[in-house]
């Protein structure tokens, strides 16, 4: 039977993380997600291995999938591959989430109950009860401006635009239009949800704390930062000329 719940995780350079993520979600899940479960690991050919030791916990854990990408096209395609690979196996939600702990597994549990009575559940940051740890000032300055900047430009409200730990059910992915999105680094997040808020489905935010990675290094980067910056306009272009033409 085909698993109900697919947890898509890319990775790359996440040797020190991987199994230990991989063991904690496994938790998590098994009690969470009684109608079954898979986790997915999209992996863009990292030369520290990280693909190499998914494969070896695949072989031991028949709930774990490996996808295998030759080159590093950014979080946007990574996310797009695990979606097309999870739908195509019969997913009903599908979550997102970081490999490198600063999602916490044991919320996984709590975004699928959110999604009872939701379409899209967000675990937030900037919502009340939500919070960031470890950070310094400059990167939460950065991080809360960039979703109050998305926020305001797309009229979306949405406190934390640019998270990465998401649960869709099936209908929003199939509506959104995957093939269309255009963004590869963090502005993924903000485009799914811009989309997702535009086709009339339900999201809700749900506080988390977020916390800063204790192994491997960050893969934000001001060019990233960038296309985030350089993007929102250009939806908020798209949206307003769609419903010119459409009058």
């Amino acid at each position: 039977m085909p698993a109900a719940v697919w947890l898509i995780m890319p990775t790359y350079d996440e040797a020190e993380n991987i199994a230990a993520v991989l063991a904690a979600a496994r938790a998590v899940l098994e009690e969470a997600a009684p109608a079954g479960y898979r986790i997915l690991v999209v992996d863009d050919g990292s030369p520290d291995g990280t693909g190499d030791i998914a494969d070896a916990i695949a072989a031991q854990h028949d709930v774990v999938d490996v996808l295998h990408r030759t080159t590093r096209e950014g979080l946007g395609p990574a996310y797009l591959a695990g979606f097309a690979y999870a739908l195509g196996h019969g997913a009903q939600f599908v979550i997102e989430m970081d490999a490198d702990f600063s999602h916490d597994p044991a919320d996984l549990a709590r975004l699928l109950a959110a999604a009872r009575d939701a379409d899209l559940v967000l675990g937030s940051r900037y919502v009340a009860g939500g919070a960031v740890t470890d950070w310094g000032r400059v990167r939460r300055f950065v991080s809360r401006a960039g979703s109050w900047y998305a926020r305001v430009v797309l009229g979306l409200d949405v406190r934390d635009l640019t998270g990465g730990f998401k649960c869709f059910r099936r209908e929003v992915l199939e509506a959104i239009d995957l093939p269309t999105v255009r963004s590869r680094g963090y502005a993924f997040q903000v485009e799914l949800t811009h989309r997702a808020v535009h086709a009339g489905f339900r999201v809700v935010e749900l506080p988390i704390v977020f916390r800063d990675r204790e192994q491997g290094h960050s893969k934000m980067s001001w060019r990233i930062a960038g296309e985030a910056a350089l993007l929102v306009p250009q939806l908020r272009f798209a949206r307003t000329s769609g419903q010119r033409r459409r009058r």
